[in-house]
């Protein structure tokens, strides 16, 4: 809460901080929540010299050199909010730059900007896709080459030309959130779209040619982002710099999660975004009529890959969480590829179709900017 800033700053926070910082250095978990703080307050150009004064530059520093990419992504955003010499964007929070991290001497051409699906996150949806090392001799005598994030591991030295940035959401909701309707608006899709676009605008999406790629209920949306974007002068940067869209299991005409039960329902995705999962839900053949509608006068270049596999939930639930119909939106290339709903998004190597065909589609879209 922004609000408060001011106030921690006066009692005493900054130090008290640090001081359990230094004390829980056996929790990453804590000392991730406390430079997420640090990064909230620098945000407050106010508080840059408190900051500093506590401490907090060195300590960033450190942290950046973790090879954690949860980690060090909240220090680099942390650092970046402080630097007002060479950065103008700034990152509110749950907006994280993956690459690059530290200053470059090399011009960013372009943004690609990671949109993750329900129950997903900024880092762990882009992960390398999971092997069993028991039967993966060569995985497990080359594990230290997998990747905790693909996009900042793979995609950042493929096209270093590139700003990479992956949002976070929160898209868990309790029972009891569920039945409270200010609770629920908070977690609709056009809820999130107002809130997302003026984080992202605050860090200079829409500044320089942009590519969105997006998984399962994110690419939702990120139609509804553009759509409204296209209704709000403040906002017309963001599509007129869209280039292209990637969509991996997009379900743009519905889920079959949505007939599950309501007990499945909870079980798999306990969210209220899951009643806007209807197959041919009103709301969705809108959406989805005002995005197609501008989207083919903007031209903009589309990629779809579409689930072939059942995802297994438990040793009691199988299913197809985005069928090949609901994966086709009407513009762009469908591309099926046999992988479930949670591995689509999820390359097993580099070398692998998913990500060399996304790289591709990358490269192509910004051809002349790269």
């Amino acid at each position: 809460v922004s609000s408060h800033c001011d106030k921690i700053e006066a009692k005493g926070g900054l130090h008290l901080l640090q001081r359990i910082y230094q004390l829980r250095k056996d929790s990453a978990k804590i000392q991730r929540n406390i430079i997420r703080i640090i990064g909230n307050m620098a945000l407050d150009e106010r508080l840059h010299s408190s900051i500093v004064r506590a401490g907090w530059v060195s300590v960033l520093a450190e942290v950046m050199k973790s090879p954690h990419v949860i980690q060090s992504s909240h220090a680099s955003r942390a650092l970046a909010n402080l630097d007002r010499d060479t950065v103008k964007e700034k990152y509110p929070d749950g907006v994280y730059v993956l690459h690059p991290q530290y200053r470059s001497s090399q011009p960013i051409r372009a943004d690609i900007l990671f949109v993750h699906g329900l129950l997903g996150a900024a880092f762990k949806t882009w992960r390398q896709q999971d092997i069993d090392r028991r039967l993966d001799k060569k995985a497990s005598e080359g594990e230290e080459d997998y990747s905790q994030c693909w996009p900042k591991s793979w995609l950042a030295s493929d096209c270093p030309a590139l700003r990479i940035i992956s949002v976070e959401y929160d898209t868990h909701l309790s029972d009891w959130k569920a039945k409270c309707p200010v609770e629920a608006h908070r977690k609709s899709i056009a809820y999130r779209s107002n809130e997302l676009l003026d984080k992202l605008r605050a860090a200079g999406i829409g500044d320089r040619p942009l590519v969105w790629v997006s998984h399962s209920m994110g690419g939702l949306l990120v139609k509804k982002m553009l759509v409204d974007a296209s209704k709000n002068p403040e906002m017309d940067k963001i599509v007129n710099n869209t280039r292209g869209i990637i969509f991996y299991s997009v379900p743009h005409h519905g889920s079959q999660l949505a007939e599950y039960s309501i007990n499945a329902r909870y079980l798999l995705f306990p969210s209220v975004e899951v009643k806007e999962l209807s197959k041919d839900s009103p709301a969705l053949k809108e959406l989805n009529d005002d995005f197609l509608s501008f989207a083919k006068d903007k031209k903009f270049s589309v990629l779809s890959f579409a689930e072939t596999l059942p995802t297994h939930i438990g040793s009691m639930i199988k299913l197809h969480v985005v069928p090949l119909e609901s994966a086709k939106l009407g513009i762009g290339d469908l591309i099926p590829v046999d992988v479930n709903h949670l591995n689509i998004c999820k390359p097993k190597k580099k070398d692998a179709f998913l990500y060399q065909r996304t790289l591709k589609f990358i490269q192509d879209v910004l051809a002349q900017e790269l």
